[in-house]
């Protein structure tokens, strides 16, 4: 996550990601033709929904506490995020229990939906 759009304690967040041909990334996916793995658009999608969770919790690391992510469901691609996009990225909780959270998460390019998905965390001591 590159800035922090938008926060709504306990709700959502809106955040977004500078896609740079810099990314070393790119120097093999895909030689020639350079697209921004999926996974690492699901890793977009869980930091912006780790900052929504930690900051609703109102926690800092000093405290003892980490966010893991800890799993995704029914994650799916809809176009490709390629080099100059900005990967605007979206997460509202779904539910809280025991420490482990549930967000539905979205990441678009100029409006159009890249992927959605289920994001998991969990807040657990260090």
């Amino acid at each position: 996550v590159d800035r922090l759009v938008d926060l709504k304690l306990g709700r959502s967040i809106k955040a977004y990601k500078n896609i740079s041909v810099n990314e070393p990334i790119f120097t093999g996916h895909f030689p020639d033709i350079p697209v921004f793995p999926g996974v690492l658009i699901i890793e977009a999608m869980a930091q912006a929904a780790g900052i929504l969770g930690f900051k609703t919790m109102d926690k800092k690391p000093q405290d003892g506490s980490i966010y893991y992510f800890v799993g995704s469901d029914d994650v799916r691609f809809k176009r490709p995020v390629v080099p100059g996009d900005r990967l605007m990225l979206e997460a509202s909780i779904l539910s809280e229990k025991r420490g482990i959270w549930k967000f539905q998460c979205k990441a678009s390019v100029d409006g159009e939906l890249a992927s959605s998905g289920t994001i998991l965390c969990a807040d657990r001591k260090v």
